[in-house]
Order: structure tokens, then C-alpha cells, then sequence
């Protein structure tokens, strides 16, 4: 018997060993992704909205209803529990959420890296790099059909928030805000940055759920108070507009996490 043949005993000897030896597990280095629902839950305070019907007051003794809601969330990042991000590819990372849609507000992301996950990242808007219209070919018709760019195409508009108000002891009069950033002088585009109330598990071929309330009540009320008696239409605003999109950054917060 040669020195080859002795080779190749051994190895058929080592591989037959290793298939008899139940302690010895292989390692899989496949990779793993999963799928996220990300479902909105638009409210005022502890409310569901309800376009043309409901009324709310806010803290300037203001009573509203609202007729139209609408806001781009983008660029989604996910942090894991070791701090290292997950960036769904932003060509794919735009979408508006309607109100008067109740699908737009079930936002589905695929191919995510099974792992742990204790924040999430978005901004509201669309970021300066892809301002007015570049690198987002994806989402521009969405935009334009749901009235979401200005009429002269200068750039998006980020929130649609629009109704009737009463003022104490006023008249009733509308109201239309619509904010975003105009030009590369004004950015009105806001990073948002949530920890999960629970940790969020993304597990191979499975899919879980993430629910975020956006509180609408804090376009008026948080770290501004703003009075639509002051103003009731703001749209290129270089001082109003930028209020009220601070606010805006300050509506989200999130509330569940259900992993399949």
C-alpha cells in the first residue's frame, strides 16, 4: 500500500468519524435576513385621527379638524443591540404615509439581517443629497400624484397638514401647513432617532412587526407652541417653517414589537 492510498484512508476514515459523531455541529454561514412591517399609528394625544370628523383643541384653546395628513419618512436605519447599523438601501428607503390610505401606513421592508435591534433611525423629509429631485426616481411619481412636490418643482414638500380651525371666540377659518426644505438655504429635513420600548427580533425567513405612533397634536404643541391664529398658512416660510419642522422631528415614538 502507497503513501496516496494511506492519504486517502485517512480521509475517508476522518469524514466517516465526523458523520457518526453526534456532538460535532457544523457551522452555517449562510446569510440570514428577515422582513419588517413598520405600521403608523397617526393620533392626536392618545386618539386615532379621523380626517373631517374629529375635532381637537390645542394648547392655544385652537379647536381643528383635519382634512388631510401626510408626511415622507426616509433614509430607515436600524441599530443592533451591539451598536452596529443596518441601512435599508436608500434608493428604496422613501415612502409617504396618507392618512386617508390605510395601506400607505404599513411600511414593508425586506432583506433586513436577522439579528437584535433596540433603535431605529429615519428622517423626515428628504436629506440635502437628494434635494430637489436626485436619486430618489423610485419615489417621484408617488410624490407628484399625491401633491407632495411643490407646484414648481423646486424640491418635495414634507408634510401635507391641512383643515379648518376655530380660534376662541373667533371665526372659523383654514388652515394649511406644508412644510419642507426649499433650496439648499432653508433645510427643513429632520434626522429622527427612536429607542424601541422593547428589543426587536428579526429572524431568518420571518417577519415581525414595529408599531410607531406619530402624535399630530405636537405639529402645534412641543418643543413650540405654535398658533395658527399667528399664521394658518405657512409654506415657503423662513421663519414658520422651521418651527413647526422642529416639531414635526418630535411627534414619533414607538410603541410595540410583536416578532413572528
Amino acid at each position: 500500500m502507497n503513501k496516496f492510498t494511506l492519504i486517502i484512508l485517512a480521509i475517508i476514515t476522518i469524514i466517516s468519524c465526523k458523520d457518526d459523531d453526534p456532538n460535532i455541529v457544523e457551522i452555517d454561514n449562510t446569510p440570514k435576513f428577515g422582513t419588517l412591517n413598520i405600521n403608523f399609528n397617526n393620533k392626536v394625544v392618545g386618539d386615532l385621527v379621523t380626517l373631517n370628523t374629529g375635532s381637537y383643541t390645542n394648547l392655544s384653546n385652537e379647536t381643528y379638524t383635519i382634512s388631510e395628513l401626510k408626511y415622507i419618512i426616509s433614509n430607515i436605519v436600524l441599530v443592533k443591540e451591539n451598536g452596529d447599523e443596518f441601512t435599508y438601501p436608500v434608493a428604496n428607503s422613501y415612502f409617504l404615509i396618507n392618512e386617508e390610505v390605510p395601506s400607505s401606513k404599513q411600511v414593508t421592508l425586506s432583506n433586513i439581517d436577522a439579528s437584535i435591534y433596540t433603535k431605529i433611525k429615519f428622517g423626515v423629509g428628504v436629506d440635502q443629497s437628494n434635494y430637489p429631485l436626485n436619486g430618489v426616481a423610485n419615489f417621484i411619481p408617488t410624490a407628484e400624484e399625491s401633491g407632495m412636490l411643490w407646484s414648481w418643482s423646486a424640491g418635495y414638500k414634507f408634510l401635507k397638514f391641512e383643515g379648518s380651525f376655530t380660534p376662541q371666540g373667533g371665526t372659523t377659518g383654514d388652515f394649511l401647513l406644508h412644510i419642507g426644505s426649499h433650496g439648499e438655504v432653508l433645510d427643513n429635513y429632520k434626522e429622527v432617532t427612536l429607542d424601541l420600548s422593547s428589543t426587536l427580533i428579526i429572524g431568518d425567513q420571518t417577519t415581525s412587526e414595529l408599531s410607531i405612533n406619530a402624535d399630530v397634536s405636537k405639529i402645534f404643541d412641543s418643543t413650540n407652541t405654535y398658533s395658527l391664529e399667528q399664521k394658518s398658512d405657512v409654506q415657503v416660510d423662513p421663519v414658520n417653517a422651521p418651527i413647526l419642522a422642529e416639531n414635526i422631528s418630535t411627534m414619533f415614538t414607538t410603541i410595540n414589537e410583536i416578532p413572528n
